[in-house]
């Protein structure tokens, strides 16, 4: 016969469900901090200002076939296969990677097994135990939440430092590949200065012979050879230092004589940044790592408030003896056993209390250092965009002055043709151009680096494979991506 319940238990039940709903609370880890990063939509425009509507945007991560230079893009393919320094930052990541591995399964069941001999207390009867011993950490009050955040953190760390690896390498190859284009092209207009000088010298003999010059004209042409001989000396150290740095960077013991080979040097087209949207500032390794660093925090942070509530585990062992000095089994060799373990903060609670606030701390740290990393991240962008803009106006105002220049030259060839100028005056022309062209070489090997700095300071590189990606190396860690204000 069903009896109406009491009043008592009546009331009891909703008190159990709200003290059930209260441990299960507890049972979390710690919320996610948002992360501290007010980006602008877009970087300040400037040089759309002086671009043609519809200018390209180069992809940052293939930025350097914008130069359109099929060795350039051989040796960059090369170097992602074969550098030592991005193959041990993978290395890194693999390891990362097990490590996660490793962490997953520290909150799984257990099992372990093994004999040890052990004496009674008379030391007269000697046996042999046999166990098998069962555990299950359970992890409650965040504790396996905090230790994936920790493992997701290490990974993403070790996916910041290839990505890190990754742009320094695309950026050294394409630094030292225009290094050494412009210093071949440097040595080859300083050779024909020299040339230019000799037959100065030989014109400035020719005159004093009949009257028409002094011998200081002469030693002025001779000094000129010799000023423009030791200049030389400076780009084909620039020439063979960069052939060496590459072999390194490729992973060679030689450079490819092929490199040797003079070709033309790089120049950079119109390209437009007027809007880079400041997102890209995502991918710079530095910020990654930042960020990287945040989780770790708030992992570690989530397993110190952790160690504040009890520990629960689930174990269950069985016990063999064997009497080995009666060899008999004696009467309860089998003894099994089953049962909770809890470890309960007692008289330690206060250290861990200040362990917790620690790492309270810790974390706070670890945001504004996240920040401090934005900051300096959209700093250097700006810097890069300023010096990239300058040094497109450089290379544009010297050509210009070599078209005037031009202009004046055919001017004089014209007083040449009708016998009012000698050739001799040509001369100083043919130098004036040269010495033009050695500055417009400077100024285009000079706009490439910057161009090359700004995609370094965007943290642009190729992102890592598919595969890897989708094993968590290739994007920020999902946790903290959906915290992102």
């Amino acid at each position: 016969m069903l009896r109406p319940s009491s009043p008592r238990l009546s009331l009891q039940r909703p008190a159990l469900l709200l003290a059930l709903c209260a441990g299960l609370a507890g049972c979390a880890a710690p919320a996610l901090p948002r992360l501290p990063a007010p980006l602008p939509a877009a970087f300040a425009p400037r040089t759309a200002a002086v671009l043609p509507p519809g200018t390209p945007v180069p992809d940052p991560q293939s930025w350097w076939k914008t130069l359109a230079d099929p060795q350039l893009d051989a040796l960059v393919d090369e170097a992602l296969r074969q550098n030592l320094t991005l193959a041990q930052a993978r290395s890194r990541w693999t390891q990362a990677r097990l490590l996660q591995r490793r962490d997953d399964r520290r909150y799984l069941p257990a099992a372990s097994a093994g004999t040890r001999t052990v004496q009674d207390v008379t030391a007269s009867d000697s046996y042999l135990h046999a166990s098998l011993d069962l555990s299950w950490e359970l992890g409650l009050f965040g504790a396996h939440e905090s230790v994936g955040r920790i493992a997701q953190a290490r990974l993403d760390a070790a996916a910041g430092a290839e990505q890190a690896a990754r742009v320094a390498l695309v950026a050294d190859v394409v630094r030292r590949y225009v290094e050494l284009r412009a210093a071949q092209r440097q040595v080859a207009l300083l050779d024909a200065l020299q040339a230019l000088d000799g037959r100065s010298i030989e014109m400035a003999a020719v005159r004093q012979r009949y009257r028409l010059g002094t011998a200081d004209d002469a030693a002025q042409a001779r000094l000129r050879q010799l000023q423009a001989e030791a200049q030389r000396t400076q780009p084909a150290l620039a020439a063979a230092q960069a052939l060496r740095a590459l072999a390194v960077l490729v992973g060679r013991t030689e450079p490819d004589p092929a490199w040797s080979t003079p070709a033309a040097p790089l120049a950079l087209g119109a390209v437009g940044f007027g809007g880079v949207p400041a997102d890209l500032l995502r991918a710079r390794p530095d910020i990654r790592a930042a960020e990287a660093a945040v989780l770790k925090a708030a992992g570690e942070q989530g397993l110190a408030q952790s160690d504040l509530y009890p520990h629960v585990a689930l174990g269950a062992s069985l016990l063999y003896s064997y009497n080995l000095t009666q060899y008999r089994r004696g009467t309860a060799d089998n003894v099994p056993g089953i049962g909770p373990v809890i470890d309960i903060p007692l008289f330690d609670w206060g250290r861990r209390r200040a362990q917790a606030d620690a790492q309270q701390e810790a974390l706070q740290e670890a945001l504004l250092a996240y920040r401090q990393a934005v900051l300096e991240g959209v700093a250097d962008t700006e810097s890069a965009l300023a010096a990239l803009d300058q040094q497109a106006l450089r290379e544009a105002r010297l050509r210009e002055a070599r078209t005037v220049q031009e202009q004046r030259a055919g001017q004089r060839a014209t007083l040449r043709r009708l016998g009012l100028a000698s050739d001799y005056e040509q001369l100083a022309d043919q130098r004036t151009a040269l010495q033009a062209d050695l500055d417009i070489a400077d100024a285009q090997a000079a706009h490439v680096l910057a161009f090359v700095g700004l995609y370094k300071a965007l943290g642009g590189a190729p992102m890592p494979a598919p595969e890897a990606a989708a094993a968590g190396a290739g994007a920020p860690s999902a946790t903290l991506a959906q915290v992102r204000p």
